[in-house]
């Protein structure tokens, strides 16, 4: 008579490891950029540190809300640089003088937040952000009142995830940094902290 099998130790040991995970960029916060950023910006303690919050990446349809095949594109796109699937956005208002109704397709997006957050945005800042054309460094004026930070691209080929088959469907897409911080300094410093490329001040 047969036997069932058990399942061999090493597999939960497996699952361990993979809760046990963190990705290099939160390890480095947690352990030492965090610290640094309370006396640099001279806070009273560990809470009141600038944190990254969630990343919001997303793709806006525009006119080619109706269009299939950069719908499929679109979604292959943030499928690949996010390993998420991704969400429809839908159009809060009507606006008439677009064709827009509340409630239409007018994009899709994904989001980011734990070990998925930071290992996005350590690609982003050492590989998608060296590999554009003719860069100075990110606008010191990227970031709204609340000191969340936006950049956007032009189209999808810098993400080396993607083929050049991908790419042949040209769209744009923006990824959106939801900073919990004080003001848009303390943001912007921790940022920097994490490697993102600012663009210089010039000395006037």
């Amino acid at each position: 008579m047969a036997t069932a099998t058990k399942q061999p130790k090493a597999t939960k040991a497996n699952k361990s490891d993979q809760s046990n995970y963190t990705a290099r960029l939160k390890d480095l916060y947690q352990k030492t950029y965090a610290k640094e950023l309370m006396k640099e910006l001279e806070l009273g303690n560990i809470n009141q540190v600038p944190k990254l919050q969630k990343i919001v990446v997303n793709v806006g349809l525009g006119r080619a809300k109706d269009d299939k095949k950069m719908l499929e594109v679109a979604k292959n796109t943030l499928r690949k640089i996010t390993a998420q699937e991704p969400i429809d956005t839908v159009a809060k208002n009507s606006i008439a003088g677009f064709k827009l109704r509340e409630g239409n397709k007018i994009g899709l997006k994904v989001t980011l937040r734990g070990n998925h957050m930071y290992e996005f945005a350590d690609r982003l800042i050492n590989i998608v952000i060296p590999r554009l054309r003719d860069f100075h460094g990110v606008k010191n004026t990227a970031f709204d009142q609340s000191g969340n930070f936006s950049i956007g691209f032009v189209d999808q080929s810098v993400f080396p995830e993607l083929s050049y088959e991908e790419t042949t469907t040209a769209h744009g897409l923006q990824a959106i940094f939801v900073i919990k911080a004080n003001n848009v300094n303390e943001s912007q410093a921790l940022l920097t902290k994490l490697g993102m490329p600012f663009e210089k001040k010039e000395n006037k």
